[in-house]
């Protein structure tokens, strides 16, 4: 029997928005809407960006660690090999 390995990547909406730090710097908020607790900050909409895909990753992980489901609300992709996903 043929034993393939299968590699689920995940597609998550986010929300970043232009916001401000506490000590009045310019700065980019960033969340995920269906993960609850993925919320992050960044200097630049890409560093938002950046660090709200490793709040995600985080949370997945624990997720499956725990062995809870994944949201419905997410688009899954399963491929017999890593992908990249890229915005533009």
């Amino acid at each position: 029997m043929y034993n393939r390995n299968i590699v689920k990547s995940y597609v998550f909406e986010v929300v970043i928005e232009e916001d401000q730090f506490e000590d009045g710097r310019p700065g980019f908020s960033a969340h995920c809407p269906s993960l609850e607790g993925a919320y992050t900050w960044g200097e630049t909409r890409d560093q938002a960006l950046e660090r709200i895909k490793d709040a995600v990753k985080l949370i997945l992980d624990e997720m499956r660690d725990e062995g809870k489901p994944v949201p419905p609300n997410s688009a899954v992709m399963e491929l017999e090999s890593p992908a990249v996903l890229v915005t533009v």
